[in-house]
């Protein structure tokens, strides 16, 4: 018998052990919704419902990120300019408009200084950025530096909430960004920016949807 045939009776055998052990099993009970199962407790609950946006900063700045907060898109241009000295070229995520786009050289992410994304929410219980695949993930991951904007409406109180916000458009992907990229592996020494940026600056835009 040949090795080929084996492995198929081999394979068969194991996936009849699969369907039998299914038909076996107990239902098992819903958890239940998604913003029950992580709502925070007392303290935070109530500082995040009344000022989410402050408790975001407070969290992400924790994790070693960055916040800026901006009046409108007029004040966020002006500070972007200024931003934006600092860098030699820029790759822009898909979502980003125009009006919030640095006036830098594109390159590759591979190959940009800074990376500027939109994120599709935020969550401040966790301190997360809530960033969509379709922006490119490449933009998100490889540039050392990321800023990314966020509307302070798109500022949920727990994580749950920022989640069921992108339900009715869900992409294949769903990051959450809490802070650069962080690695202890060797040595159990801290370094910053292995796995991904080293500097994410979340700009938080005050203003009403233009």
């Amino acid at each position: 018998m040949s090795d080929e045939r084996v492995s198929k009776r081999a394979r068969a055998r194991i996936l009849d052990r699969v369907r039998e052990a299914n038909q076996e099993r107990e239902p098992v009970e819903h958890p239940g919704t998604l913003p029950d199962a992580l709502e925070p407790p007392g303290p935070f609950g109530d500082a995040g419902r009344s000022d989410p946006v402050g408790a975001f900063e407070d969290r992400l700045r924790a994790a070693g990120g960055e916040v800026v907060r901006l009046a409108d898109e007029a004040a966020a241009r002006k500070w972007l300019e200024e931003f934006a000295r600092e860098f030699e070229s820029v790759s822009v995520g898909v979502g980003v408009p125009d009006t919030l786009q640095p006036a830098l050289p594109k390159a590759q992410p591979s190959e940009a200084a800074l990376g500027v994304s939109v994120a599709v929410g935020a969550s401040a219980q966790t301190g997360s950025l809530v960033l969509s695949s379709k922006e490119g993930r490449r933009s998100q991951l490889l540039p050392p530096v990321h800023l990314i904007w966020v509307r302070a409406g798109d500022v949920h109180t727990t994580l749950g909430d920022a989640l069921q916000a992108c339900r009715e458009d869900l992409p294949a992907t769903l990051a959450l960004h809490s802070g650069p990229s962080k690695s202890a592996d060797i040595g159990q020494i801290l370094v910053t920016g292995v796995h991904g940026p080293g500097r994410i600056i979340a700009a938080v835009l005050l203003g009403p949807r233009p």
